[in-house]
């Protein structure tokens, strides 16, 4: 199983990226993916999650009404588009996957995931 994450890179303040992740070894699209983040001398902290019928998402206070978690499900591929981006984005950007419904935050219960990807957000 593989998870690859992509679409990060450099920004402006107030700047915007889509980041994706797809899975390959077996499908997660009837299952809960999500995004967790990890800044520097800091740990890993939820980001969002999307379930795996794609009609129930959460997210965290510190990114809602900026970020938008996605899927389709025939692609395998879980998204994450962040507008308005803060200089305390920054940050290696991870995708997650779980064969669990009605996983949230908790990164203990993902038992996949991506390499990361590094987003950095200049001010």
């Amino acid at each position: 199983v593989q998870l690859q994450a992509s679409g990060g890179g450099l920004v402006q303040a107030g700047g915007s990226l889509r980041l994706s992740c797809a899975a390959s070894g077996r499908t997660f699209s009837n299952y809960p993916m999500g995004w967790f983040r990890q800044a520097p001398g800091k740990e890993r902290e939820f980001v969002a999650t999307i379930s795996g019928t794609a009609d129930i998402t959460f997210y965290a206070d510190s990114v809602k009404g900026r970020f938008t978690i996605s899927r389709d499900r025939a692609k395998n591929t879980v998204y994450l588009l962040m507008n308005n981006l803060k200089p305390e984005d920054t940050a290696v950007y991870y995708c997650a996957a779980t064969l669990v419904q009605g996983t949230r935050g908790l990164s203990s219960e993902y038992p996949y995931w991506g390499q990361g990807t590094q987003v950095t957000v200049s001010s």
